[in-house]
């Protein structure tokens, strides 16, 4: 009876997030629509320049719509969502937004998820250790790296790994995505190490590779103090528990305590947070892409809002804010079935 009403409960949280999905979408289309617009700047000053006519300015407003009322521009830029079409872009020779995401998000994909591999190796590295000596030098060097790497700005560290491992070391290149004067991998997911695996490529997997170890290497530093304060925290509680104790008198190691049992239970937590943050780097990857001039979706999305793109930064937003709501859904779901202990 109680699995069934668990059961229960969680379908009607299903449906009901499912139900919210859209309003959360329509709400980021909303602000998004309205911030671009609140910000100073004409698109056809940025496309055209300063020094161009007026009546050229004005037919280019004309053609994009832009002349329009404000309410008019929104409900025609809500039908174009409705039948999925994100629009087209207005610098980038007639190309479709959803070409462009189509030809940048998969080197965001692969920044994103390479970093997140190192944010974790680390970051729940140093949680455990921190946790399980409490009150030792190791456990306040943990809690300084957490916040030292929480606290300091990606583009700052971006600049300085650059200077010291690109410029003085030259251990790694400055930046981009692959070699210039060499063919990139080609294959159906753009993702460079994938498609050079799946081709049988060694050398171009190993300079995909070369390239793609200081960039995720900072961001993945960076993001490591959030899981490691999560793991440090939670681990701390989850060993202080009543089965813990249980398991230590009946002699148990303390290794298998901690690896076996308490860490399980701790990591629930950082399920959330790993979802969230992986989602959110999506979009948020900006200020690294930029930095390593790396050719992905947040790169694109910085050029876009410098000139005025507004199909381009709309359509990119949206399609960010759809991934963290689809992720969230996900991940408490994935939290419901891993813990009897959550209700809906």
């Amino acid at each position: 009876m109680l699995i069934m009403s668990r059961s229960k409960a969680i379908q009607y949280y299903i449906v009901a997030r499912l139900l919210l999905a859209p309003l959360m979408v329509w709400t980021i289309v909303t602000l998004v629509f309205l911030l671009l617009r609140a910000t100073p700047g004409d698109p056809a000053d940025a496309i055209l320049g300063n020094r161009a006519p007026e009546a050229t300015k004005e037919a280019l407003r004309e053609s994009l719509g832009l002349n329009q009322p404000l309410w008019l521009q929104y409900f025609a830029y809500l039908g174009q969502l409705l039948s999925f079409n994100l629009g087209t872009s207005i610098t980038s020779q007639g190309q479709s937004v959803w070409e462009i995401i189509g030809q940048h998000f998969p080197a965001t994909v692969e920044l994103t998820f390479y970093s997140m591999v190192v944010a974790i190796a680390i970051g729940v590295t140093i949680g455990i250790l921190s946790a399980s000596r409490p009150n030792t030098s190791v456990d306040v060097g943990g809690r300084l790296f957490g916040i030292i790497t929480y606290s300091l700005p990606i583009f700052w560290v971006g600049m300085l790994f650059q200077l010291i491992f690109a410029v003085q070391l030259r251990w790694f290149p400055l930046g981009t995505r692959f070699p210039l004067n060499q063919t990139p991998p080609s294959g159906w997911t753009g993702i460079y190490t994938l498609d050079s695996l799946f081709s049988g490529n060694l050398g171009q997997f190993l300079t995909a590779v070369y390239y793609l170890i200081l960039p995720c290497f900072t961001l993945g530093l960076l993001l490591s103090g959030i899981f490691e304060r999560m793991v440090r925290v939670n681990l701390r509680q989850t060993l202080q528990a009543d089965y813990v104790e249980a398991a230590r008198a009946r002699g148990i190691p303390e290794r298998r305590i901690l690896l076996a049992h308490a860490l399980k239970n701790a990591l629930i937590p950082v399920i959330t947070v790993l979802g969230l943050t992986f989602a959110a780097l999506l979009g948020g990857a900006v200020l690294t892409e930029v930095t390593f001039s790396w050719p992905g979706l947040g790169n694109r999305l910085y050029e876009a809002i410098a000139v005025r793109d507004y199909p381009t930064v709309q359509g990119i937003m949206v399609f960010f804010g759809a991934i963290v709501v689809v992720v969230s859904i996900l991940i408490d779901l994935i939290n419901a079935y891993i813990d009897p202990r959550i209700r809906y």
